[in-house]
């Protein structure tokens, strides 16, 4: 990923995003490095689901009452809208209350009666939202768990850019770029193997725009047998069947790649046939580790 030596970006490390993060800047000072760590930093403090304090647990508290956003924040409902009707329903930012029933760390199943006391609180078609205000039915809340860490690398590359420099932003896994590196080349992008390998599955290069993946390996879990995806269908509230292992998906926008990638594991055994008809380049690995798409051979490009 690193261009010749007399043109090494500027690196930075931290946490956030619920994940490793990495920039690379090219020419820039330690400040604006600073200045996008803190934007990470904002951007969680306020779409966090975790915290009392964020914009979405106060609109969610306020479930039943009509509620204006700002602007950021109406750009992401919109952008959820447009995904939920993109996904015939199944990008739902509503359906993060399947997680009062659902326990990954536990390893432990809902019954039906559990995920029926949860279903009637999801559904984007119930809320009120005409652009500037809301209403969620008492009880629904949002989750932007899908689509706020994809916008962040974005707004990081759009900060970037009118800065005057280039660089990468790689938020736990979702990246985006400004453009090649001054020296014309891709950056060389590993995509995680679903299966647990310690080698990347695939290597990929990255001129411009976003890349992101989605998949079942790191909530999962296997009981009695049969493996529960933390992939869930918000329909039924259970995870997809035959869903893929792993989607990565390149688009003009990291959080345009971001959303295909999650809404074609959502679409289980036509996952790939989606993602063909809509012609982005992706990478999917199916349950049974095959690995197909459009940006890579299994390991074609060396990991050394």
């Amino acid at each position: 990923m690193m261009p010749a030596a007399s043109q090494q970006p500027r690196l930075r490390h931290f946490e956030g995003m619920g994940g490793p993060c990495d920039l690379a800047v090219f020419e820039a000072p330690e400040s604006f490095l600073d200045l996008l760590e803190a934007e990470v930093v904002r951007l969680e403090l306020r779409y966090s689901r975790y915290r009392q304090d964020s914009l979405v647990s106060v609109i969610n508290s306020n479930a039943g009452t009509v509620q204006g956003v700002d602007a950021e924040c109406a750009g992401l409902l919109n952008y959820a809208d447009h995904c939920y009707w993109l996904s015939d329903g199944l990008f739902d930012v509503t359906a993060g209350v399947l997680r009062r029933v659902w326990d990954f760390k536990q390893r432990r199943v809902p019954g039906e009666a559990e995920l029926a006391s949860v279903q009637s609180l999801i559904g984007w078609e119930r809320v009120a939202w005409d652009g500037q205000r809301l209403q969620l039915a008492p009880g629904m809340e949002l989750d932007f768990g899908g689509i706020v860490k994809e916008f962040a690398a974005d707004r990081l590359v759009t900060m970037m850019n009118e800065a005057g420099y280039s660089g990468m932003a790689n938020l736990a896994g979702d990246i985006a770029v400004t453009g090649p590196q001054p020296d014309g080349q891709p950056w060389l992008l590993g995509v995680r193997d679903p299966g647990g390998d310690v080698r990347a599955m695939a290597r990929v290069a990255l001129n411009q725009g976003g890349l992101a993946s989605s998949g079942d390996y790191e909530r999962g879990f296997t009981h009695q047998g049969v493996r529960y995806s933390h992939i869930l269908n918000p329909n039924t509230g259970w995870p997809v069947e035959q869903a893929p292992r792993a989607v990565t998906v390149i688009a003009d926008h990291c959080i345009m790649a971001g959303s295909l990638a999650t809404i074609a594991m959502l679409k289980g055994k036509d996952a790939e046939s989606w993602l063909v008809a809509l012609d982005v380049p992706f990478l999917l690995c199916n349950s049974a580790g095959k690995v197909s798409g459009t940006l890579a051979a299994p390991n074609e490009i060396p990991n050394d």
